[in-house]
């Protein structure tokens, strides 16, 4: 007989309990930002090329600056790289609040943008893999969940707040002062956290000690198709760029219902992360993994094709939960599968991955939309992502024979480092 996981396992050390709360003020304060942004650029102009370059201006020092990010977390404590690079975040966001203020032209903006897509390059590598270091791998999908959940309650939040600021004050910002601050809260949960020094190199690095992330998950063929699924899924499936657009053209809802657009997608991944905290672990996550990346596309489709606010958040719910499956499969693959030594730079591969599909998405959805309109730009995507899902399968069957996450192990690999 199977027994239910304990649903609270991972949160009984004090680590996971503290990063979570962290989490909860940083991922609130992000997607302020976030909602903010969408609304401020596209009252101002009116155009869905401008919500296109947000994702893209943020996309460039993702593209640039990951990877190093990731060889400085192999190399250095990464709590103090986490630190460094969230007070980094929060001055972008105290800055774009100073830019509103004293309403600065659109290319201020775009600047402090790509300040907070640096920001970000810097501590992703960094920021995913803390935990590792510090918990049993037994805990891995039990504190994924938890710190999913922590996440997913933030960007709930984070969003209706935003709007609620936005509207309450008539303006973005101090909605972007409540951004820094949310972060600034996650820097002080940090700096409780023990700054482990990884263990010196051997040898000298060299330029394929950088990219021995990717090299390493050239080499790993479950992983790379789980990246790749998630990659050309959110690049053609992602519809939260447009949600500025949807709140005030097609459903009437206003900045609040733009809030609320935003919330749903992580409501309803909220609500899957704590079922799945109360079940066993999958079975057979790669097959769950492709039918939840196609639900998430037939979701996409349905919020495109929707006409009411109603069906609207059912369908963004959806796409939520959906995700939080395949996010949770694709975190625990990557903390299982990769040796700690190299976790900083396959981190930073696995960012550059998600942040290409999501800003490089959010720039195909604004240019589509521009193009084709908003509607003809969802429901494609999301016809899309099924039919990546049906090439995915066929091309890496590896995928749909994967055995419970529990009984993996990290390759032996020689030379890689």
């Amino acid at each position: 007989m199977t027994r239910r996981s304990d649903a609270f396992a991972a949160l009984r050390n004090p680590l996971v309990r503290a990063f979570a709360l962290g989490r909860v003020c940083s991922g609130m304060g992000i997607q302020i930002l976030s909602t903010a942004v969408g609304w401020q650029l596209y009252l101002q102009t009116g155009d869905a090329w401008s919500l296109g370059f947000v994702g893209l201006v943020q996309l460039i020092p993702m593209i640039l600056f990951t990877v190093p990010s990731g060889n400085a977390a192999d190399r250095f404590p990464r709590r103090n790289q986490a630190i460094l690079a969230n007070l980094l975040l929060a001055g972008a966001a105290f800055g774009l609040a100073l830019s509103s203020w004293l309403a600065a032209p659109l290319p201020v903006v775009y600047a402090l943008l790509f300040l907070v897509g640096t920001a970000r390059a810097i501590a992703w590598p960094a920021q995913n893999t803390i935990l590792p270091q510090l918990i049993d791998p037994a805990d891995y999908v039990n504190a994924n969940l938890w710190l999913s959940s922590s996440f997913h309650l933030a960007t709930i939040t984070g969003p209706a707040l935003g709007g609620v600021l936005i509207a309450a004050t008539g303006g973005v910002a101090w909605a972007y002062v409540a951004s820094g601050v949310g972060v600034l809260l996650f820097v002080g949960a940090l700096t409780g956290f023990p700054a482990v020094r990884p263990p010196p190199a051997t040898a000298k690095r060299t330029a394929k000690d950088t990219f021995a992330g990717l090299a390493y998950i050239r080499r790993v063929p479950i992983f790379l198709a789980a990246i790749s699924l998630d990659l050309f899924a959110v690049l053609l499936g992602g519809a939260v760029a447009l949600l500025p657009i949807f709140a005030k053209d097609i459903l009437h809802a206003g900045p609040v219902g733009l809030g609320w657009l935003r919330a749903a997608p992580s409501l309803g991944a909220l609500g899957t992360a704590l079922i799945l905290t109360r079940l066993p672990p999958l079975g057979r996550p790669g097959r769950i993994l492709l039918v939840v990346v196609a639900g998430f596309g037939a979701a996409t489709v349905g919020f495109g094709l929707s006409k009411t606010m109603a069906l609207s958040l059912v369908c963004l719910f959806l796409t939520g939960a959906f995700d939080q499956v395949s996010v949770t499969i694709r975190q625990t693959l990557e903390q299982i599968l990769t040796p700690d030594r190299l976790r900083g730079r396959v981190s930073s591969v696995n960012a550059v991955f998600i942040s290409f599909s999501n800003e490089l998405g959010a720039f195909e959805s604004g240019a589509t939309a521009a193009l084709f309109g908003a509607i003809p730009s969802v429901v494609g995507g999301g016809l899309g992502t099924i039919l990546v899902v049906a090439i995915v399968a066929r091309h890496w069957p590896v995928l749909s024979q994967l055995g419970p996450l529990a009984t993996l192990r990290p390759p032996v690999e020689s030379g890689v480092d």
